[in-house]
């Protein structure tokens, strides 16, 4: 297999086209995986960093035929390398084939200790997929000391076949706490949902969205994250790139002609992923987050091409009401430093045990949130 490293990923539609087949190639393709997601988060970071992140993509080769894509990202030094979406993906991959997975892994591990990076994080690898193993076997190869730890539990429902989809529709409509809700929301007017997929119609509903994720962490004395300016140009770019494709959905709960809850999320492969969601929180006590998720399955249920909606990463209590299915996801840190390797394994020990104590490990995300803007 032969292996190039891009530097900058090129607006080139032969290569989006290849790139995005391959994807598709995968054991559960991933809108995360597809080429106008690396594209999006390049425009995003150049547009707000003054220093963005550099960006390596490799691209494994088979004569002609491109049979591997790795889409990385390195700091300043050129020592740490981690997935470009590592931050921003539910899931983030090696794409290739599955047979050929191992060889991809070992190439690109292969170029990266050539290379001289002493450092690999990869985060929000599946466990499910073929890559665990593949860099089990390349990173001894090549003088890396591997770990793996869980890293998110991700809640998902199963739409299964017409009876089970009925069942789940039948099921959701009657919870008791749905109905109640409902009610009370319907006092205030008549309640509808409004799904956007054109970025034109996107482009007007997108800042309503974004100010009431803000405003609603705002009330939690918590950061969202769309106060950095990248994560609001990356749902823009996500918005313009896939526009008229039925990828992106801007799902909103509608009291007349006002939103009160959103979804900004992903239709891909049989698979709702719902990415982002927030309500206004003027609303709260009538759980319209929990209304909108309900109109969503009730919606998906009726939906024969689908055949799961993925409720993102995160194992907050009202997924597990509707949730029957989850997906693990794995943290792999890559390093040629036996020292380097103790500490990741320390650092997550110690998470582990803070866990235990939910109030100071509140205070310790608030901390690093704030630290990070």
């Amino acid at each position: 297999m032969r292996v190039i490293l891009l530097r900058t990923i090129p607006e080139d539609s032969s290569l989006l086209e290849r790139w995005n087949d391959l994807v598709l190639e995968m054991e559960r393709p991933e809108v995360f995986y597809r080429c106008e997601w690396a594209l999006a988060l390049q425009s995003a970071f150049r547009s707000a960093f003054q220093t963005p992140p550099k960006t390596w993509v490799f691209l494994g080769y088979d004569g002609d035929d491109l049979v591997g894509v790795a889409c990385l990202s390195a700091d300043v030094g050129e020592q740490n390398v981690s997935f470009l979406a590592g931050s921003t993906a539910d899931y983030c991959e090696f794409l290739s084939p599955k047979h050929r997975r191992g060889e991809f892994v070992d190439a690109v591990l292969a170029e990266l200790r050539r290379m001289r990076v002493s450092n690999l994080v990869l985060a929000n690898l599946p466990a499910d997929s073929a890559t665990p193993a593949a860099l089990e076997g390349a990173a001894k190869k090549y003088g890396f000391h591997l770990y793996r730890r869980p890293a998110y539990l991700c809640p998902q429902v199963e739409l299964g076949s017409a009876a089970e989809r009925q069942v789940l529709k039948t099921t959701v409509t009657r919870k008791r706490q749905f109905r109640k809700c409902l009610r009370a929301i319907e006092r205030q007017g008549p309640v509808t949902m409004s799904y956007r997929q054109s970025w034109s119609e996107i482009r007007v509903a997108l800042p309503a969205f974004l100010d009431a994720h803000v405003a609603r962490y705002q009330a939690l004395n918590r950061i969202s994250i769309f106060c950095a300016p990248d994560r609001r140009l990356l749902l823009e770019e996500l918005g313009r790139r896939f526009s008229d494709t039925g990828i992106v959905t801007l799902s909103r709960l509608m009291v007349a002609d006002r939103p009160i809850a959103w979804s900004y999320g992903f239709q891909f492969q049989g698979n709702w992923l719902l990415y982002q969601t927030t309500f206004d929180i003027r609303d709260q006590e009538n759980s319209p987050g929990y209304c909108l998720l309900a109109k969503i399955l009730i919606e998906a249920g009726d939906m024969g091409a689908l055949r799961c909606v993925d409720l993102g990463l995160g194992t907050e209590e009202y997924k597990s009401w509707f949730a029957n299915g989850t997906r693990q996801t794995l943290h792999a840190t890559l390093t040629t430093s036996p020292l380097q390797h103790l500490g990741n394994i320390a650092r997550y020990r110690i998470a582990t045990e803070v866990s235990h104590f939910p109030k100071l490990e509140a205070a310790i995300r608030h901390t690093r949130s704030k630290l990070r803007l």
